[in-house]
């Protein structure tokens, strides 16, 4: 699996911090990537938003050029605006330019981009062409098994994406029409996994090293993508990882390691963003920190609805302490 040679962790069994809407920027893909983990990747980043440099896209794009295993994702449904988009995001540092063609959201669909383009797949693979062509850097596909059950083409994209030079292609185990309902149907990505020589990966509630497991066993594939399980959870990663490799699963991070892990995202957050945006932006992820250390139900609102940093730093060790620790 040469794509992961160079890219650090475990190569043979990647795994892969999804592209998240509003959720894999910068400040998270630190933690996340400091946990360990064979590849982030950038949320999904409009091309030609990024070429006529608007500074929120730009935001979103943002590369930590000192981190060896960053991948950017781009949309769009222009081959000349995807084209410079990844000339673009290979200048900046990008080690890998990922295509979307899974995107479920209606304004992404309603553009002709995203999940949208599986119901073209000549179009969509003048945009992989267009790609492939402008940069040396590898280029990867994420997608979906097709739009609705009648339209199951995901092997047909994949295979025609790989002759075209597509390294690797990544499946949610779901159709555009499902959105997020439902459950991830891995065994369905075996199909894909069955038709191209390129790595396949397997994405869709992956959320614990079993199910990491159950989903490499159904489908095939040669690694996972892991999206809405790390939030709150940046270390999950590590802990799939350290599973599937066959080496002790470490723990989750508690008591002063973990507020002082969520002290260091807060600020980070502040400081990428800016004190007003960001207070908005970190209110989401301090909320799955709750969620996930089960923690004091009057501190997350305070916290969350908190106007002051120092204040919500000074609220951490109630939001993430267990309520049954504080009982005992």
């Amino acid at each position: 699996m040469t794509l992961f040679s160079d890219l650090p962790t475990d190569p043979d069994l990647p795994v892969i911090l999804a592209p998240m809407a509003g959720i894999t920027d910068l400040p998270f893909r630190r933690v996340v990537a400091g946990f360990g983990a064979s590849l982030v990747v950038s949320e999904m980043v409009a091309s030609e938003d990024m070429v006529r440099a608007r500074p929120s896209t730009r935001a979103k794009a943002e590369l930590d050029l000192t981190d060896g295993g960053t991948a950017v994702q781009l949309a769009g449904r222009d081959a000349w605006w995807m084209a410079e988009a990844a000339r673009m995001v290979a200048d900046q540092g990008a080690r890998i330019i990922d295509i979307n063609m899974g995107c479920p959201a209606k304004k992404v669909v309603g553009g002709l981009s995203g999940s949208a383009l599986m119901r073209d797949l000549d179009h969509a693979l003048s945009l992989i062409d267009a790609v492939v062509g402008a940069v040396d850097l590898p280029v990867t596909l994420k997608t979906r098994l097709g739009w609705d059950e009648d339209c199951l083409n995901a092997p047909q994209l994949a295979r025609r994406a790989a002759d075209a030079g597509v390294r690797m292609v990544t499946i949610h185990g779901r159709t555009r029409c499902q959105f997020y309902k439902g459950q991830a149907d891995w065994a369905a990505i075996a199909p894909v996994v069955r038709a191209v020589d390129v790595p396949v990966i397997a994405n869709g509630d992956i959320t614990s090293p079993l199910r990491a497991r159950q989903a490499l066993a159904q489908s095939g594939a040669a690694g996972v993508m892991v999206g809405r399980g790390a939030q709150g959870r940046p270390w999950l990663l590590a802990q799939i990882a350290a599973d599937l490799a066959g080496r002790p699963v470490p723990q989750a991070p508690e008591g002063a390691a973990l507020v002082d892990l969520v002290a260091g995202h807060y600020e980070a957050i502040l400081a990428f963003y800016g004190r007003d945006l960001g207070l908005r932006v970190a209110r989401k992820h301090l909320g799955w920190y709750a969620d996930a250390a089960c923690g004091c139900a009057g501190a997350r609102r305070a916290a969350l609805t908190a106007t002051d940093p120092a204040r919500v730093l000074a609220l951490l060790p109630d939001l993430l302490t267990p309520v049954q620790e504080v009982a005992a």
